[in-house]
């Protein structure tokens, strides 16, 4: 079949706005032209890591590792049992947290220390007791640290992979500097500004790490139960093949999530790659048409 110029940009106008309106949510135009045409100094330069992580379509696999990894906290994963409403609005919770890091990312100043006292003021009221009677608080420090260092592993990890211009070295970590800057902001105390430093952090924290009942229940969900109509149900697969098969191996093992040495190597990674190209083109406004004569 041939589609002709007006019908190629005609689908990708589509496919684009399905994406956008699913990830930002009904208020994402007005949202969007807020951020970006707002005059102001920002927290980030246009040439900073930070903007080219955060502007891919790899963002879409980083995210869901990142829930994957963040789950394995038995504290941080009763607070977001209790208190997000992850399955009752999964695609509001999306939105939030997608607003909030192109506020951040991309806002000015102003109104990025606004969406940060926002989600300060939430995590103040987020706290209980878990089914092992252990505290939580959404605003300690610690739990902060816990998701920021999954969210920036995940974030960097997939760009690395699929990402339309991977960092070098000295961009990584410039990168993790970058994010600190917002950690910091949120109430984490002392978060990891390069490579070392991350890879440390996590380390620390493998010991506090464990699959509970609920953070199974969040991955099958997450993995198998998407609110989604059934024809995005083949492509939502193969993003979460993919922040799967990036996780490292005890994370997996601890959430029971099979291994498949070769396939993944090859037919997941290659779905993947093709698919957050697919995502990149249909969400990056075209170019003009020029005409020559």
């Amino acid at each position: 079949m041939n589609l002709s110029v007006p019908g190629v940009l005609y689908l990708r106008e589509r496919l684009g706005s399905s994406l956008f309106t699913r990830v930002a949510g009904l208020a994402g135009p007005d949202n969007r032209a807020r951020i970006h045409d707002t005059p102001g100094p920002r927290w980030f330069g246009p040439d900073r890591p930070i903007r080219t992580v955060h502007g891919d379509a790899s963002m879409f696999i980083g995210g869901l590792r990142a829930l994957l990894l963040q789950s394995l906290h038995p504290l941080a994963m009763a607070a977001v049992a209790a208190h997000s409403g992850y399955q009752g609005d999964p695609w509001g919770r999306l939105q939030r947290t997608s607003t909030f890091l192109a506020m951040t990312t991309y806002g000015t100043a102003a109104d990025a220390q606004q969406a940060v006292d926002r989600v300060r003021s939430v995590h103040d009221r987020v706290k209980g007791t878990t089914a092992a009677g252990q505290l939580y608080h959404a605003a300690d420090p610690h739990l902060l640290a816990w998701v920021h260092i999954a969210e920036v592993d995940s974030f960097l990890r997939a760009h690395q992979r699929y990402g339309a211009h991977p960092l070098d070295a000295a961009g990584c970590d410039a990168y993790i500097a970058d994010t600190a800057r917002v950690a910091v902001a949120l109430g984490v105390t002392d978060p990891p500004r390069d490579q070392a430093g991350l890879a440390d952090r996590l380390a620390a924290y493998r010991p506090e790490l464990r699959a509970t009942q609920e953070a199974r229940e969040a991955a099958r969900f997450i993995l198998l139960q998407p609110p989604l109509p059934w024809i995005a149900r083949v492509p939502y697969a193969v993003l979460t093949a993919n922040a799967v098969s990036t996780l490292p191996l005890w994370a997996r093992e601890q959430l029971r999530l099979p291994r498949l040495p070769g396939i993944e190597e090859t037919c997941v990674r290659l779905a993947g790659q093709g698919l957050t190209r697919t995502i990149r083109w249909a969400m990056t406004p075209p170019r003009p048409l020029t005409h020559t004569t």
